[in-house]
């Protein structure tokens, strides 16, 4: 019986290869059996690195569903969809921002080795994170497999969760 949900994601950066297939997709596909399953294309998270050039990202993003189906997941038995096409995102994304302090976010290990090497400044760097906690805070997943430099991310979505629901009431599950 599907009672716990699993929600991840994947940007529409560039082709995707076996990196993706062996680290992410294959898991997918077996979580899709057991698990509520919630596979995203998380376009807004391929714009903190390269904003710039967004005419290659619709093409990116088909090319990554078509990927999706090509490995095995299926619509049936998951949810496959597209980050900006959810508002609920960016809504939960700005409640978020404001539940959290900026030295927070420069002190998270993902911020600080990336910053210099990709020279990056903006606060959709620093506030990745902070869009991935409404990721996984607006389909309440239980679970989100990450690799290990995301581990402190769902402890911040967590944390988020909570922070929300002592102010908000009990709304949204803590992953």
């Amino acid at each position: 019986m599907k009672n716990e949900t699993i929600l991840s994601g994947m940007q529409p950066t560039g082709a995707l290869h076996i990196g993706n297939l062996e680290g992410a997709l294959k898991n997918w596909v077996n979580l899709q059996n057991d698990y509520n399953m919630y596979c995203c294309i998380v376009d807004w998270h391929a714009l903190t690195e390269d904003y710039k050039d967004t005419g290659i990202l619709k093409e990116r993003i088909y090319q990554v569903a078509v990927d999706f189906l090509a490995a095995g997941l299926d619509p049936e038995k998951c949810a496959i969809f597209i980050q900006s096409n959810i508002k609920e995102h960016a809504e939960l994304h700005l409640i978020f921002s404001m539940l959290i302090t900026v030295p927070t976010l420069t002190r998270l290990p993902t911020y600080t080795d990336k910053k210099e090497e990709l020279g990056l400044d903006s606060y959709g760097f620093l506030g990745y994170p902070v869009l991935q906690a409404a990721d996984i805070c607006v389909y309440n997943a239980d679970k989100v497999p990450v690799g290990k430099d995301q581990e402190k991310h769902i402890w911040l979505a967590a944390d988020l969760a909570k922070r929300f629901n002592n102010i908000y009431g009990e709304t949204l599950r803590e992953p």
